[in-house]
């Protein structure tokens, strides 16, 4: 990293501290030697799951998103508890909301969703050999799932049905993986 871009810290803290989300303010120093202030939300990090049938079809969720007050078109996700290993969580998460289970797991990426205003990161992880079952979902959590075509997936994106940027960018990364062109770690 060019330290010469570096902001540094040099007070702060917790100005808001919900039970999801805490927002934080910092007075920092810029690269000029000017003195400011960063409010930014902290977030625990979450997983995102790319649900893969053998048939290349993958598993979706319809959810209602209350901020902007519509229903999305999504992977399944989901907030990493504290001290949660992020594969489990992952685990947890595609069982809870879909009900399915997976025999394969493969870390794809990391990804910084909202970099300006928020230290969020999403760990993308692929799964595959899915089993249906009953979905778990939390109390107050309600979505239906459906499967898609990859195509059909980024026809969607490509009209604007899907804007949710973890999906989007999953989807991306689907269409590289079935095509052979890029791999998940390993």
């Amino acid at each position: 990293m060019d330290s010469k871009l570096k902001e540094t810290r040099l007070d702060g803290g917790v100005a808001y501290d919900g039970r999801f989300l805490k927002v934080a303010k910092d007075r920092i120093q810029l690269p000029d030697g000017k003195i400011t202030d960063r409010e930014f939300i902290k977030h625990p990090g979450a997983v995102v799951i790319l649900p893969l049938f053998d048939d290349g079809r993958v598993l979706l969720e319809r959810q209602f998103r209350y901020p902007l007050g519509r229903e999305f078109i999504e992977f399944p996700a989901g907030k990493i508890d504290p001290g949660e290993d992020h594969l489990e969580c992952a685990k947890r998460e595609l069982v809870e909301e879909t009900g399915y289970t997976a025999t394969s797991w493969q870390f794809v990426c990391t990804i910084h969703n909202a970099i300006a205003y928020s230290d969020e990161h999403l760990d993308i992880y692929l799964a595959r050999g899915l089993t249906a079952g009953e979905a778990k979902l939390d109390d107050g959590e309600f979505l239906e799932i459906f499967t898609s075509t990859v195509p059909e997936m980024l026809s969607m994106v490509k009209a604007g049905q899907i804007t949710d940027v973890k999906t989007i960018i999953g989807a991306f990364w689907l269409e590289k993986i079935l095509d052979g062109s890029w791999q998940p770690a390993a």
